[in-house]
């Protein structure tokens, strides 16, 4: 069972600014060589923009060859948040997983923050998603996913959960108290990056980017810092941990109906 290890990438992000922000990461995932799975922020492009019309990218539009082919040179799965325009004419915050072999898949963001109007600008993704990468199973989430338990709940098959986010200083204290549960209800690591610094209007963004445990204990916590950070998960810690503690045994029964 091969360890799997991550790199997180928590910087502050340009405002509308792809060139200068692919510039940036340009310059930091030199020193996230040597990690498995490399994550960015939600919309690292841009930065949390309802601009969907004027920003949005066609798919393997420049963003998606750029992970492309930083993904071939570094030999890893870069994965991130971008806003696309979809074939069928819709705008979606989408995660792009950028694997070394030249394939690129997706997941679409569900859950879509509507006190900032996000329902009005993307429509909302259909599915959710699970990658594989090295023998473990990962499921990508963006942002306000983190709120919704039932989207996130698979512990029997998911070894990572995944969430790349802008999630803004003023709600802080959620992010850091939500993180743990899922981890710990979900029986599997967590891994979670979000930016710093300030965007176009005024929010705040304050980090706190991590990795945790099945049991919800941090394996890292960036803080407010700007870098990479890099932690390495154990898949043998994971399925001795589910061994002596089945929980996901006599997990409830649901079905999952989507509302339009």
């Amino acid at each position: 069972m091969s360890d799997l290890k991550l790199a997180l990438l928590q910087t502050t992000l340009a405002w509308h600014d792809r060139d200068a922000n692919l510039a940036h990461f340009d310059s930091l995932l030199e020193q996230a060589a040597g990690a498995d799975l490399i994550i960015l922020p939600e919309m690292f492009t841009t930065g949390f923009s309802m601009d969907s019309a004027q920003l949005a990218e066609r798919e393997e539009g420049p963003t998606t060859q750029w992970l492309k082919a930083q993904a071939r040179q570094l030999n890893a799965v870069v994965t991130g948040s971008v806003i696309i325009r979809a074939a069928d004419g819709t705008y979606r915050n989408r995660l792009l997983w950028a694997q070394p072999d030249g394939q690129v898949l997706h997941y679409d963001k569900r859950h879509l923050f509507r006190m900032a109007g996000e329902h009005q600008h993307y429509t909302a993704g259909e599915q959710q998603v699970t990658f594989t990468l090295k023998g473990w199973n990962i499921r990508p989430l963006v942002c306000y996913d983190l709120r919704f338990p039932v989207w996130s709940r698979d512990g029997q098959h998911t070894d990572l959960i995944l969430y790349t986010a802008n999630w803004p200083g003023a709600r802080r204290l959620h992010w850091n108290r939500l993180l743990p549960a899922r981890a710990i209800e979900n029986l599997c690591y967590v891994a979670a990056v979000n930016r710093v610094g300030t965007d176009g209007k005024g929010f705040a963004y304050t980090g706190d980017s991590q990795v945790l445990d099945f049991q919800g204990e941090h394996l890292l916590s960036a803080g407010e810092a700007d870098g990479v950070f890099t932690a390495t998960l154990s898949k043998s810690d994971l399925m001795a941990y589910r061994e002596r503690f089945p929980a996901y045994l006599d997990a409830d029964a649901y079905t999952l109906t989507l509302l339009t």
